[in-house]
């Protein structure tokens, strides 16, 4: 695992004593519809999670940008802050 995602992981899981893998955020973090069923970890990616570890994160794992923004998006509706992938 790299350091980016020990990093990722270690943020996301933690508060929410989830054991999601790097894998298993990936997919989370990229359709809506997996998001909601871990939306803690989710959540925690894109408001806890440094941009700087953000974006690294989303290439590495190879996913579309643009779907991490769609996500980010949606959860950006229901929350009071902004979240850097959302804008």
């Amino acid at each position: 695992m790299s350091q980016i995602a020990s990093l990722v992981l270690g943020t996301v899981n933690a508060p929410y004593c989830a054991n999601l893998s790097a894998h298993q955020l990936a997919k989370s973090i990229s359709d809506i519809d997996a998001a909601k069923s871990t939306i803690g970890p989710v959540f925690a990616f894109f408001s806890e999670v440094p941009p700087e570890l953000q974006n690294p994160f989303v290439s590495e794992m190879g996913l579309s940008p643009q779907k991490a923004h769609q996500v980010a998006t949606h959860l950006q509706s229901s929350c009071p802050f902004p979240l850097a992938l959302a804008q």
